[in-house]
């Protein structure tokens, strides 16, 4: 059972490779121990790209055991083309990567889906809208948590900046929809 695992210290640190310090940190080995690392978990990835995610070695499982469900670039309305941005690719690792001895995410066994909303090489208010539409796509496609680490507050040119009083989780546009995902059971 899941508890026996969890009372055996069956957790070698040696086969999390650089993922040791985080799985660590996290508690995540106590999760692992008793059996949890995803199985039945669907994230929606929202992030700037996910530059050579496809050809990664520490990636591959995820592909190999068709655990991406599916890309999109909201930014360009396309499939995502794996050239461009390479936070998401970070990101994805942390969570993902199941190469014993090298790294070992938190989840390498949920499914993913990746998208991308954020606008490379500019700061505009578009990327909140951008945003929404990959909260409403995770929502759509039944996703359980979404794993997003951006952040609006100045855009180029100031006009759409917003003030520390708009940041209160309620006025700004990414807050409203992250709101409603909440609300309808997503994990954010």
């Amino acid at each position: 059972t899941a508890l026996n695992r969890l009372k055996s210290g069956s957790i070698d640190e040696n086969n999390y490779g650089y993922g040791w310090n985080q799985i660590k940190m996290l508690n995540g080995d106590l999760l692992h121990q008793a059996g949890f690392r995803g199985e039945g978990v669907t994230i929606a990835v929202l992030d700037n790209g996910f530059m050579n995610a496809d050809q990664l070695s520490f990636l591959d499982s995820i592909w190999i055991n068709e655990q991406v469900l599916s890309t999109y670039d909201f930014v360009n309305q396309q499939e995502i083309s794996f050239n461009t941005g390479s936070h998401g690719t970070k990101v994805l690792s942390v969570m993902a990567a199941n190469t014993p001895e090298t790294l070992i995410g938190t989840a390498p066994k949920a499914n993913y889906h990746l998208l991308r909303t954020e606008i490379k090489d500019s700061e505009s208010i578009l990327e909140e809208y951008l945003w929404v539409c990959g909260a409403e796509y995770a929502d759509s496609v039944g996703a359980d948590i979404i794993n997003s680490s951006l952040s609006y507050t100045e855009f180029d040119g100031g006009l759409h900046n917003h003030s520390f009083a708009d940041l209160d989780g309620k006025t700004t546009i990414i807050s409203k929809a992250a709101e409603i995902a909440f609300s309808k059971g997503i994990l954010l």
